[in-house]
């Protein structure tokens, strides 16, 4: 899922870089059609896009931890095209930014965090939330999924319209020894998915979006390897968020 255009977060480790896939871009992606995947968020630094997201709540988009940056933070919901000539963009301020306490890196996992939108959301117009899978059990190897973003795509071309394309979950016990042939240990708490000997996946630009199974959300686009999209020889990074549903809760009920 190539499709994105925004800053790169480079973490040093060893001898490689792990790579925040910062913006939105979907390798091997197509245009989402315009009734579809209507809860996804661009979250942007200065009016400029730099990460997905995806609408959990009326007053929650869900994305992840290292997409927050100096800069004013804006969302905009309610389209899949996100240029800035588009009339009457819907752009909403970010009224509190919730990062989990135990981020800080993405090497280090707990890679979300939650915006608490200054308005309440309606469901009309073209938005609408999506479910977040909150029952805590691994993804059956090779469950089809989809991962959707804005930005680069295959030929690096930015583009400004939302495109999706189709992911595997990998086995998490392969995904790790793969990981570990490039001296890297996997934080805990993470899924794997697309990337690892296909040609579908995420890349820089699509951090923060939803991995998206049987129309659950599921996961947070993480990291993958260095600038490696066309394509990374190890799995994409997604964080598991049926690991931090009490966090969420907490945090949407005003406990956190």
């Amino acid at each position: 899922m190539t499709t994105a255009y925004s800053l790169l977060l480079s973490v040093a480790l060893t001898s490689l870089t792990l790579t925040g896939t910062y913006g939105a871009d979907i390798i091997n992606g197509e245009k989402v059609k315009k009734s579809s995947m209507l809860y996804m968020a661009s979250v942007q630094i200065d009016e400029k896009h730099r990460c997905g997201g995806f609408l959990i709540d009326l007053s929650y988009v869900l994305t992840a931890a290292h997409c927050d940056i100096s800069g004013n933070m804006t969302v905009v919901l309610g389209t899949h095209n996100i240029s800035p000539q588009v009339a009457n963009l819907r752009r909403y301020t970010v009224q509190h930014k919730h990062k989990h306490p135990s981020f800080k890196n993405v090497k280090n996992g707990s890679d979300i965090m939650l915006l608490k939108l200054s308005k309440k959301m309606k469901t009309s117009n073209g938005v609408k939330t999506i479910k977040i899978q909150s029952e805590d059990k691994p993804l059956k190897p090779n469950s089809k999924c989809q991962v959707a973003g804005w930005g680069k795509t295959e030929k690096h071309n930015v583009v400004n319209d939302l495109l999706v394309t189709n992911v595997s979950t990998i086995n998490f016990r392969i995904c790790k020894t793969t990981w570990e042939k490039v001296r890297v240990k996997l934080p805990d708490n993470v899924l794997c998915a697309g990337g690892f000997e296909t040609i579908s996946g995420a890349c820089q630009g699509d951090s923060g979006g939803p991995l998206v199974c049987s129309g659950k959300a599921v996961g947070i686009v993480s990291f993958n390897m260095g600038h490696d999209c066309n394509y990374p020889n190890v799995p994409n990074i997604y964080t598991q968020i049926s690991k931090y549903t009490v966090w969420i809760k907490k945090v949407i009920n005003g406990g956190a």
